[in-house]
């Protein structure tokens, strides 16, 4: 999992007994480094990573990666991490774009079925963003913004410009 710079850790066990922590970022760590820190209300030690990255633009990001697993390697977390990340773009538009956290449900039943659904409108999104090279986002606007023209459409004939009396 990511941890921000300005989160809290202990270097070793008796600094975590005595609650002496330390932000991340002073820690000095060097790209491709493994340390073991601790963390507050975690019983056991954590290995921590630096990332150093390039953007596209040129400029530089850093990213500090924290696991349980004593046995990865650096490149074996960060590709890891990539895995995951890529899951999180799914997450976002499903309760996003297809309604998945806005669910009025309260029983298991309509709860399961309210997931379904959430899940076969995001397959649908998919199906129709493959098919017009629009995003999510691009789609659900469509609709919205036809049914504005027609809803304007159907006020001008109840309403004629002013100056004009029938």
């Amino acid at each position: 999992m990511p941890r921000k710079t300005n989160r809290q850790v202990a270097l070793s066990a008796d600094d975590k007994q005595h609650g002496r922590y330390v932000s991340v970022a002073p820690l000095g760590l060097e790209p491709h480094a493994i340390r073991e820190i601790y963390l507050e209300g975690v019983d056991f030690p954590l290995r921590l990573l630096k990332q150093v990255f390039v953007h596209e633009d040129g400029s530089t990001g850093v990213l500090y990666l924290v696991t349980s697993d004593h046995t990865l390697t650096y490149a074996a977390i960060t590709t890891r991490y990539r895995r995951r990340w890529n899951v999180e773009p799914y997450h976002q538009s499903l309760k996003q774009h297809a309604a998945l956290e806005r669910s009025p449900t309260h029983t298991v039943t309509t709860q399961t079925n309210h997931f379904f659904a959430a899940l076969c409108g995001h397959i649908k999104l998919e199906l129709l963003k493959g098919a017009t090279k629009l995003t999510h986002c691009a789609l659900k606007a469509k609709p919205y913004a036809r049914a504005l023209q027609m809803a304007f459409a159907a006020l001008r004939e109840f309403n004629p410009p002013l100056g004009c009396v029938r």
